[in-house]
């Protein structure tokens, strides 16, 4: 009986970790998109992205979904007014994503990625009353004495780093709330900011000064649309499955990842900052082990009672 709900959040577990590897792929692979803006990258990113993913929803038999909420658009007062919020959440977190680490504040939205599960963890046990189990809470403190360390180093909250860890927690509530928590609601998200996207194109116009030119920059931007649609429908799929604080909890992959790439691109830790990186990599350690019991209790038909509520 509880089988499939537990073994529904280890396949909502694997689709979280293999999106967080795509997102760092893409961190590391914008490098190569030299010498676009951060700007001018969002907007090829979600133009292209847009069209990855509706073929996606067309191959996976998804696109009821899209139908879903153009029928709920025609029905329901005030949910034009949702789903523009919705794509303004996400379109803001992608457009930051871009432009930090090109403007100097990378550090800074580290730290709001490193805040951010924890921020996950208060809505869903606020909003949605979600239970934390022991190991959670007990990654939960090990990777807040990493934080505390990171606000040492930064000395200041910046905008960034409040943007990150407020903006994506009621993001994903606000896509639970309003039943939209699919591919579906993806797709809606990113087409709705399509015309924002193609004005930062034309603004920046370098991928369309070299077009026709034998240059391999349109390629390369090609390639960015693709990895991102990937990430991006992996990470749509694994939320249903999971809860709120365990898909928050699992966020703390993508920063990890993000590491890795930048020492791989000649980057370096500072000695201040490997307490932080240490709490993290020790609390990622804790919700493995988790999510081997989880497994195991799969495997005897038993079902741990953080699982005994699916999202979305």
């Amino acid at each position: 009986m509880h089988r499939p709900a537990t073994a529904n959040v280890a396949l909502g577990v694997l689709l979280n970790v293999l999106a967080s590897v795509l997102f760092a792929v893409m961190y590391a692979y914008t490098h190569l998109l030299k010498p676009l803006d951060g700007e001018e990258i969002y907007g090829w990113r979600m133009l292209l992205t847009a069209p990855c993913l509706t073929l996606m929803l067309l191959v996976s038999g998804r696109w009821h979904e899209v139908r879903r909420l153009f029928q709920r658009l025609r029905h329901e007062h005030g949910f034009w007014l949702v789903r523009v919020l919705s794509s303004a959440l996400l379109g803001a977190q992608l457009w930051l994503f871009m432009w930090a680490p090109i403007n100097g504040y990378g550090l800074d939205v580290s730290l709001g990625y490193f805040l951010m599960p924890l921020t996950m963890a208060i809505f869903g046990r606020l909003a949605f009353k979600d239970t934390i189990s022991r190991l959670q809470l007990l990654a939960c403190a090990v990777a807040a004495v990493g934080v505390i360390n990171q606000i040492a180093i930064a000395k200041a909250i910046t905008w960034p780093v409040l943007a990150v860890s407020l903006g994506y927690p009621v993001y994903f509530w606000l896509r639970r709330v309003s039943d939209s928590n699919t591919m579906g609601g993806l797709w809606f998200d990113m087409t709705l900011s399509l015309p924002v996207s193609l004005y930062f194109v034309l603004k920046g116009g370098v991928v369309l000064g070299v077009a026709g030119s034998g240059s391999a920059l349109p390629w390369l931007v090609a390639g960015l649309g693709a990895i991102s649609a990937s990430a991006l429908a992996l990470q749509a799929l694994s939320g249903p499955r999971l809860n709120l604080t365990l898909f928050g909890l699992l966020i703390y992959v993508e920063p990890v990842l993000l590491v890795l790439a930048s020492i791989l691109l000649g980057e370096t830790i500072a000695p201040a900052q490997w307490p932080t990186y240490i709490a993290i990599w020790l609390a990622m350690l804790v919700l493995m082990v988790e999510g081997g019991l989880s497994l195991n209790g799969a495997r005897r038909g038993y079902s741990p009672s953080r699982c005994s509520r699916e999202g979305g």
